[in-house]
């Protein structure tokens, strides 16, 4: 029934839930550890019609990659049209950063492609995604140089928080508790609570 309605909506809204599908798997199974038929039942979609859209699976990965990066992008610029003289910039696209963990997958797999600088293709493109996030935070947001660094090795540690699972601890280690306290700070709750409502990558396929 899932891949008989799927046939019948138009081509680009089953590329977009096949990019939605491949985010969360990646982003939870890696580049490796994923396959195009786990894809492909995420989206309720054939796996033929998958390698037809995208043509291979790395193919598939660099297109989630670089529409994962707009989302992020997209979504700072458009906080950035918004905040006031007196708000900081860093501060409020930190803020949004944490917020986009409602989008399943976009931490972990801008991380993950940030980690596989092995594979040719994946390392260029993450290469070139990471200098478009740096050109951004100093020239559209403005944040200096000395500050870059910072800003950017937080959003790692959010990414790693999420890519691990650390969320999963809080109610049984003080520990774990306490380090994702001090990493999402005020937004802790949110993020739990998000995390706890999104199904996993893994389960979806599974499902």
């Amino acid at each position: 029934m899932r891949t008989e309605t799927a046939v019948r909506m138009p081509a680009a809204q089953r590329r977009a839930m096949i990019l939605e599908a491949a985010r969360g798997l990646f982003g939870r199974q890696g580049y490796h550890g994923t396959t195009t038929d786990q894809i492909a039942a995420a989206a309720g979609i054939s796996q033929p019609y998958v390698v037809r859209m995208f043509g291979s699976k790395e193919a598939l990965f660099l297109e989630v990659f670089r529409d994962t990066l707009g989302i992020l992008l997209d979504a700072w610029r458009e906080t950035l049209s918004t905040i006031g003289p007196d708000d900081v910039p860093a501060h409020v696209i930190g803020e949004q950063f944490v917020d986009l963990a409602a989008e399943q997958g976009l931490h972990t797999l801008l991380l993950q492609g940030f980690v596989s600088g092995a594979e040719p293709a994946i390392g260029a493109a993450a290469r070139d995604g990471f200098l478009e996030i740096y050109r951004f935070l100093r020239d559209e947001a403005g944040i200096p140089d000395d500050q870059v660094q910072g800003f950017l090795g937080s959003g790692m540690i959010f990414a790693i928080m999420l890519a691990i699972d650390m969320p999963s601890l809080f109610d049984q280690d003080g520990d774990a508790a306490d380090l994702l306290r001090a990493t999402f700070g005020a937004k802790c709750g949110q993020v739990l609570q998000l995390v706890r409502e999104t199904p996993t990558a893994a389960g979806a396929a599974r499902d």
